[in-house]
């Protein structure tokens, strides 16, 4: 909630940025923030799951994919919360949802494995060199700002060429994103299909890396841990 109030004072008040016709600036934030803080807390959990179970990995043999699978599992609490806290402030503005809300499961399930794809390659990475979970905070720090929480991608399209538009969607929280706000909003808040395959795509792709990274690495854990 005060990150909503945050960016609705940062990028509504100081910059002038507007919300689509019908949408209050402050439930169109806070829509963006639902599939970004459970990418965030899902990334981060994973990416220090190993390390915090070390004597478990060390002792016992199970499948090592579990833990951060688990990780990323555990942050569907929060997310629900903040999803109850959502419809609480659509009630509040008067904002009917759209139909669009039947897809919201899809999307939730695409923020899932974004979060589990990248942190299943960061959580690899984090075992063979320590120092990486210093790194972890900053990335999706940066990310937080990179992603159209705080704004739309309509207007992110304004401020980058046209030729270039595509490349914004290499996040592939961008799609996500703008894929939630689409199912609470509906064509108050387009969706922009081409963009939205791409970062399916980026998903997916790494989706398999991290697989490929963790299973790579996965026999070595006991010993570097």
């Amino acid at each position: 909630m005060l990150t909503m109030m945050i960016f609705t004072f940062v990028f509504g008040k100081v910059a002038k940025f507007t919300a689509p016709a019908g949408v209050e600036y402050a439930i169109l934030v806070f829509a963006g923030l639902l599939p970004w803080q459970f990418f965030a807390a899902g990334l981060t959990e994973a990416s220090n799951s190993l390390i915090g179970n070390q004597n478990l990995i060390s002792k016992v043999y199970f499948p090592r994919m579990i833990i951060p699978a688990a990780s990323v599992i555990t942050s569907l609490v929060d997310f629900f919360i903040s999803l109850g806290l959502m419809f609480l402030l659509m009630i509040w503005y008067g904002t009917v949802p759209s139909l669009n809300l039947v897809f919201l499961p899809v999307f939730i399930v695409l923020a899932f494995i974004a979060s589990f794809g990248v942190g299943l390659w960061l959580t690899a990475l984090n075992v063979k060199y320590r120092d990486f979970k210093h790194v972890v905070p900053f990335l999706v720090q940066i990310g937080l700002y990179l992603s159209p929480v705080g704004f739309t991608s309509e207007k992110a399209a304004v401020i980058i060429h046209e030729k270039f538009r595509m490349l914004y969607y290499l996040n592939p929280m961008a799609g996500v994103i703008d894929g939630f706000r689409w199912c609470f909003f509906g064509d108050k808040t387009p969706m922009y299909w081409n963009g939205m395959f791409l970062s399916l795509s980026v998903i997916i792709i790494f989706l398999l890396i991290g697989i490929r990274t963790f299973r790579k690495m996965e026999k070595s854990f006991a010993d570097l841990i």
